[in-house]
């Protein structure tokens, strides 16, 4: 089963941090990271796509991705 998720956050040490977790779990970059700015809050939010193999299960749109 091939998995997807987008991962976004605020542009911070946070976000980089959960990207970091899913690649240590396992999850691989998917495309270039986007980027764009919230202009009512001066925050840059940041978006990374992810993807990751799992073998011997079914996809159930009921799964919890990030578990996986």
């Amino acid at each position: 089963m091939k998995l997807y998720r987008v991962l976004t956050g605020q542009d911070d040490a946070a976000f980089c941090h959960r990207v970091t977790d899913a690649l240590n779990k396992g999850w691989s970059l998917h495309g270039s990271p986007s980027l764009t700015f919230n202009a009512q809050t001066g925050q840059v939010i940041a978006g990374q796509a992810i993807v990751k193999e799992v073998e011997g299960k079914h996809y159930h749109p009921d799964m919890k991705l990030s578990e996986q």
